[in-house]
């Protein structure tokens, strides 16, 4: 008896097993789970058709042998759930979400939901909700339309390993949802980082706002950041005006020359930071938002907080991920295809076309140290493509002196012709003086009046 009830519990439990794979397989996007271990013990159909394999081919196996960007062995051995995150499989990006799977209070694994297979699956979505708020606030795909990202890490130009790791960790930095800090000397192209981080993160299709610290005057700053209601003060909009972080709810806002943001307005751009919330100016109550900070600057920000010209708490949240971007001088390699990109740019803009450059001439441009970076280099360039006739390879001539190291002297002259000049002149200014007397003249040169005449004939002075 004990037996027969033994063998039809194993019935009921297979069968249950049975329905919950049915199940499993007919979910669209996928599920996985493993254990403690990391070994794989139940997969969905949908999962196993975007790993590009078979479920008898993964069950039983390390997920870390079957995909290396995963990052749910973490959580199950943190038990902290993931919820919405990026993950790169077979060259495609997904959203997963990653929860443990805990059993009498003990953690026993962990198991992940694709929600999204694709991002154009969730860049479809977020169309929809923009389609959504653009119908009911009539501004939404205005300001999108103005404030977009332009530049990927495709943009930005560079192989050799100090850029490749840099371009790896900012991509991973854009995947994230915190703050991340660009430092670099002028010029380096820290805005390209900042434009490409926000085009791969889950942000890209909400607005990513500039913002200049240092070139908004300081009376304004406030009013620019964060709006005011109509008729809060004296020359106020009566419709009032939206702040730039109100403006990129959703999205990300770029702080450029950071180090330039005034005392006072850095206290509450820390609030902003800490409470997610902005006050417009004249408002009853602050309003929350969604923002994601990226701050870029050319100083030395420990510098500045030493010095009391930054406050060290805003220094702390924004120095989350620090993003140091290189000099040209650093990166030598890279300097030769960087030159070539900006020539065709600007060759393209002034319709001229410009083969290369000559080998001495590329040799000086790699060999000088650019302290104005990328931006310099674009300005020696286009400069050199200005000033160039009908020729297509840019050479030496074209090159600045301070590139080249050779200075544009003028040509040197025969010293007989230099001294013939100089005795033309002379000669020339005693008659001048003598009011054309000759006689006189010859005295003011201390000579006699036949040698002057025979000087004169020599000189071809009439």
């Amino acid at each position: 008896m004990w037996l027969i009830m033994k063998t039809h519990n194993k019935d009921i439990l297979k069968g249950d097993t049975d329905i919950l794979n049915i199940v499993m397989d007919t979910l669209y996007d996928g599920i996985i789970a493993i254990n403690k271990e990391g070994i794989i013990t139940m997969i969905s159909k949908g999962y196993a058709m975007t790993l590009g394999m078979k479920k008898e081919e993964v069950l039983g196996r390390h997920i870390a042998e079957i995909t290396k960007e995963t990052r749910l062995t973490v959580v199950a051995e943190t038990g902290q759930a993931e919820i919405a995150q990026l993950q790169k499989i077979r060259d495609q990006y997904v959203v997963v979400s990653r929860i443990p799977i805990v059993k009498d209070g003990e953690l026993i694994g962990a198991i992940a939901k694709i929600i999204f297979k694709s991002i154009k699956d969730l860049n479809s979505m977020y169309k929809s909700i923009n389609r959504m708020e653009s119908q009911i606030g009539g501004t939404s795909d205005n300001i999108l339309r103005t404030n977009r990202a332009t530049y990927t890490f495709e943009d930005i130009i560079g192989e050799s390993e100090i850029m490749k790791r840099l371009k790896k960790f900012s991509c991973k930095a854009a995947w994230g949802m915190s703050n991340v800090l660009l430092l670099g000397e002028s010029g380096t192209g820290k805005e390209l980082f900042a434009h490409a981080i926000h085009k791969e993160s889950m942000r890209r299709n909400c607005p990513f706002i500039k913002v200049n610290c240092g070139a908004i005057p300081k009376e304004l700053l406030e009013s620019e950041l964060f709006g005011y209601e109509g008729g809060s003060f004296t020359g106020a909009k009566k419709e009032g005006k939206i702040g730039k972080f109100e403006m990129a709810d959703g999205g990300t806002v770029f702080l450029d020359e950071i180090g330039d943001m005034p005392l006072y307005m850095q206290v509450k751009i820390l609030r902003v930071l800490q409470e997610r919330e902005v006050e417009k100016i004249g408002a009853a109550c602050p309003k929350k938002i969604d923002v994601r900070f990226i701050a870029a600057t050319n100083q030395n920000l420990e510098q500045l907080v030493k010095e009391g010209k930054f406050r060290s708490d805003l220094f702390y949240r924004l120095n989350v991920l620090t993003i140091t971007v290189p000099p040209l001088k650093e990166r030598r390699e890279d300097i030769e295809p960087i030159a070539y990109s900006i020539i065709d740019k600007i060759s393209n803009k002034m319709s001229k076309f410009i083969e290369g450059v000559s080998n001495d001439a590329l040799e000086c441009i790699k060999n000088y140290s650019w302290p104005g970076n990328i931006r310099e280099l674009e300005n020696v360039l286009e400069r050199a493509i200005t000033i160039m006739d009908n020729e297509t390879i840019i050479s030496l001539k074209h090159i600045p002196s301070k590139v080249t190291g050779i200075d544009n002297c003028e040509p040197v002259r025969n010293l007989d012709d230099i001294l013939n000049d100089a005795e033309k002149e002379a000669i020339l200014n005693s008659i001048n003086v003598a009011k054309g007397n000759k006689s006189k003249a010859a005295k003011f040169l201390g000579i006699s009046r036949s040698n002057l005449y025979e000087k004169m004939a020599r000189l071809n002075i009439d």
